[in-house]
């Protein structure tokens, strides 16, 4: 019933957010430059928790397709 999830939409933006960060570390600013570095760390730490919580949802699913077999049998 359900296929590949299609992240098209999403790599897109990121792409454009990169590149738009890109264009932000030539800016004559400097706060404007240390505010990229913080941008990409923080996008970076949003990935790493995403990732972290879809390993604790596959752990605990088959957590409870265990504990479901058990009780059957």
């Amino acid at each position: 019933m359900f296929g590949t999830e299609d992240n098209t939409y999403n790599e897109i933006r990121e792409r454009s957010l990169m590149q738009w960060l890109s264009q932000m570390e030539e800016h004559e600013d400097l706060a404007v430059r240390g505010g990229v570095k913080l941008c990409r760390e923080y996008v970076q730490h949003l990935k790493d928790v995403n990732e972290r919580q879809k390993q604790e949802m596959k752990l605990k699913d088959q957590y409870l397709r265990k504990m479901k077999e058990s009780r059957k049998g």
